[in-house]
């Protein structure tokens, strides 16, 4: 049985298997443009499904580019500029994107392929020998939760907004597309920012509780990552005694640790000592080397790279002049730039994309435990001091919960965070409001135009 794109509709595009398996080739097929679910018949096909999930987050419109770089060009207020000759992306520099945005799109897309591989792993499960379940399925559910936990971001107003229960996100679609007659379970209106939180919250409680701490791969999610996803989601709807508790237990695990260096934290081979979570990526599996990836619009000519990108970190405030951070950057030239600076965070090819670090954790640890009045693990200070001694940075005397999240902007700028934080804490980039309709995505108008209704009169408000 196959299913072709002529049957399929924008909005159910998320109809595909497994792109790669490396111990079932007959799962080797091209995502949207055939799906083989009835071929699915051995516990070998189900991991296979699995295995083309974490595929399809290194892809550049998942984990290996978007998913990170378009937050940090709605959040962008100078630290950074996009330069390049790709309207598409100049429209979110801008904060002018419209509803027919194919990077808006190919995000909607991308994310419920992902979810559909999920769902057919899921549907799949008894074909797994019944010990192996629960890690199979929990690592399953880390996956569709931490992606749920993007698209609530990127396409519904923030929490922090309220309104939870009125305010729209996208679809929730926890089951399986496996052939035609199921097509009609895709067709779904937008849940609410409350309903997709709270999937969100079971599918990574579900990870936390059965996940391994060590999953045998550096790219696979183990308990830690869905700790670490739990700790931003929780931070999100303000709830800092449970984000001081996820982000602790990771912290007392003893499993990660800060580099010596802040430089020791980008452009590695493999994962670092501090990498929680993070893609991998290899000459022959990567984002992508010409018009898509990270590394392709952060980089300079000098290292393969389109040069899309300048920043300027002396408009960020805090940045004292010897934090290695702030300096963390080198002059080249781009494709549409004669010189300009860029970011050193992104400037190798084939390099390992940090998702969660070591140092995210003990910033979210010390800014809940403010939060909260607390002191779980460590005094707050010393956690944000750790970080600081790290850069070179001088030592705080004391610091507040709002002077945590300065830190945190500075040490993970260009990391796709800055946006997230600065929508949790109400505050405004630039002129806009935290809760600007152009700092939410809008809902592509080629989904509602193929949702047989389903999303008509759902758009985002401003588009």
């Amino acid at each position: 049985m196959k299913i072709y794109n002529k049957y399929i509709s924008a909005i159910m595009l998320v109809v595909a298997v497994a792109t790669f398996s490396a111990c079932n080739k007959k799962l080797d097929v091209t995502p949207g443009k055939d799906i083989v679910p009835d071929q699915i018949k051995t516990a070998d096909d189900v991991r296979g499904v699995l295995m083309g999930a974490y595929t399809n987050l290194q892809n550049s419109s998942s984990l290996g580019e978007r998913l990170i770089l378009i937050p940090d060009l709605l959040a962008g207020n100078g630290e950074l500029s996009f330069r390049g000759t790709f309207f598409n992306y100049g429209q979110y520099d801008s904060k002018t994107q419209d509803a027919t945005s194919d990077i808006a799109e190919e995000i909607w897309r991308r994310s419920y392929f992902t979810i559909n591989n999920i769902n057919l792993a899921i549907n799949k499960i008894n074909l797994v020998p019944e010990d192996e379940r629960p890690a199979i399925l929990a690592e399953a559910k880390f996956i569709r939760g931490m992606i749920y936990f993007y698209l609530v971001n990127l396409y519904g107003k923030p929490y922090s907004a309220g309104n939870i229960t009125t305010n729209l996100a996208v679809p929730l679609v926890t089951d399986a597309i496996t052939d035609i007659a199921d097509l009609p379970k895709g067709y779904q209106g937008r849940a609410t920012v409350d309903a997709v939180y709270k999937q969100v919250v079971a599918d990574l409680q579900d990870a936390a509780t059965n996940l391994p701490e060590d999953n045998g791969s550096e790219g696979r999610a183990n308990k830690y990552a869905a700790y670490a996803f739990l700790s931003r989601v929780y931070l999100a709807e303000a709830k800092y005694t449970e984000a001081v508790a996820m982000a602790d237990s990771i912290i007392q695990s003893g499993a990660y640790t800060l580099n010596n260096a802040y430089d020791k934290a980008f452009n590695s081979v493999i994962n670092t000592s501090e990498d929680i979570f993070a893609i991998q990526q290899t000459a022959q599996s990567n984002a992508g080397t010409s018009n898509n990836g990270l590394q392709t619009f952060y980089a300079g000519r000098g290292f393969s790279g389109r040069g899309d990108i300048t920043v300027d970190l002396t408009v960020v405030p805090g940045f004292e002049s010897g934090d290695a951070r702030r300096t963390f950057t080198y002059l080249d030239r781009g494709i549409n730039v004669g010189s300009g600076t860029y970011t050193t965070k992104w400037q190798r090819q084939y390099k390992v994309i940090p998702v969660v670090r070591y140092a995210e954790i003990l910033l979210t640890r010390a800014e809940a435990n403010l939060r909260a009045g607390t002191a779980v693990g460590a005094p707050p200070l010393e956690d944000v001091n750790g970080i600081r001694a790290r850069s070179n940075a001088s030592q705080l005397a004391a610091v507040t919960a709002d002077q945590v999240a300065d830190e945190r902007v500075r040490e993970l700028l260009f990391e796709g965070d800055k946006l997230w934080t600065f929508k949790r804490l109400k505050r405004n980039i630039g002129n806009k409001s935290y809760d600007d309709n152009k700092l939410v995505l809008p809902v592509p108008q080629r989904e509602i135009d193929a949702s047989q209704g389903k999303l008509t009169g759902q758009q985002n408000p401003g588009y």
